[in-house]
């Protein structure tokens, strides 16, 4: 029997979606300098004592709203984020520099609705003998140039995530935070089934997502992989 969606809001939620052949690329940075790229309020979340950026490429399906049908061309496209673990209001999330995805109309919603920066991006994607090759060129207008291309394939058996460990601080992440125009800070909460992780192998090509934070992604990422995992999201609240 699968595990229950954990947490359950009081709330219903409101969108569903499906992550497909999602990676997990994570370099240590240093905390301070991590610190000044973020709004008042929200404060880094450090794994012994080291903070984390994240370079996540995946492939998005079924998203929709609640009682709503997938629509083809709408519902499915490629994502890829850029994300750090931080604290706002008391409560562990994430927190995300930038999403970039291959639909006009997804990057427009979910900058209206739920004040994520996301661009618009052409991206390829393909998945052959296990192995995801993906590359992305940000094309947003007056948005930072951005390019990523790499290749990426889970290997080994599934692996445990024990509450404390790396792994389960890098993905068991149910808050997402984000900020309006204004500085104020907003928390979404999602919902999902642990997370069916194993290792991964990677080469990086290319990664500009970083430099418009002045950060320096140095050194081998330390790399997970998940070959899928259905979300549900709530609407967001205000952080107080």
């Amino acid at each position: 029997m699968s595990p229950a969606l954990s947490p359950a809001p009081a709330l219903l939620w409101i969108l569903r979606m499906a992550w497909h052949d999602l990676c997990f690329m994570h370099w240590p940075v240093d905390a301070e300098a991590l610190a000044r790229t973020l709004p008042r309020g929200v404060t880094p979340d450090l794994h012994g004592g080291k903070a984390y950026l994240g370079v996540v490429p995946f492939r998005m399906a079924d998203v929709a709203p609640r009682f709503v049908p997938g629509v083809p061309g709408l519902s499915a496209f490629p994502e890829l984020n850029l994300r750090t673990y931080v604290t706002a209001g008391g409560e562990p999330g994430v927190w995300f520099y930038s999403l970039d995805a291959a639909q006009f109309l997804a990057v427009r919603l979910a900058r209206q609705l739920f004040h994520l920066p996301y661009f618009d991006a052409r991206m390829w994607v393909s998945r052959q003998d296990g192995v995801t090759r993906y590359a992305s060129l940000r094309t947003h207008p007056g948005e930072p140039p951005a390019r990523f291309a790499a290749a990426y394939r889970p290997v080994g058996e599934p692996i445990d995530a024990p509450a404390g460990s790396l792994e389960d601080w890098l993905t068991n992440r149910l808050n997402l935070y984000s900020a309006d125009k204004n500085g104020r800070v907003y928390r979404g909460r999602i919902a999902h089934q642990t997370w069916p992780l194993r290792r991964a192998e990677a080469v990086i090509r290319e990664n500009t997502l970083a430099d418009a934070l002045g950060l320096t992604l140095d050194g081998p990422p330390h790399l997970l992989h998940a070959e899928e995992l259905r979300v549900h999201a709530h609407w967001l609240e205000r952080v107080t």
